[in-house]
């Protein structure tokens, strides 16, 4: 499957129909938002160390969280987390990725992945 996500397509998405539940925390659900950017980016990775940072209390501690993927030209990545007001909460590394966007951003709420445009 080529990678079909587009920056453009995902203002399409204002609420969610469906919440599904995630396979390593089914207390924690996504929406259709999260899961087309892990469908059609090829990237059910991210929704899982969203969920894998969860386990880390200071992450945890968080009730609304910002996260941003921020792909660099030699395809290297950065993962982080901050509180809404921007203050640094997580930050993963990521040695190479194919994400086909230079940048994403997820928020995470009451056990909830999902697109700023789904707020």
């Amino acid at each position: 499957m080529s990678k079909t996500l587009r920056a453009s397509d995902l203002a399409q998405f204002t609420g969610s129909q469906t919440w599904r539940r995630h396979p390593l925390n089914p207390n924690i659900t996504y929406t259709d938002g999260a899961h087309h950017v892990a469908r059609a980016g090829e990237a059910y990775w991210l929704l899982d160390a969203i969920v894998a940072h969860q386990l880390d209390p200071k992450v945890a501690a968080h009730e609304f969280q910002v996260w941003k993927l921020v792909v660099a030209a030699n395809r290297s990545a950065v993962l982080i987390c901050e509180d809404g007001d921007h203050h640094l909460v997580a930050k993963q590394e990521i040695g190479f990725t194919d994400f086909p966007l230079a940048e994403i951003i997820l928020w995470f709420q009451n056990q909830v992945i999902f697109l700023p445009s789904e707020y």
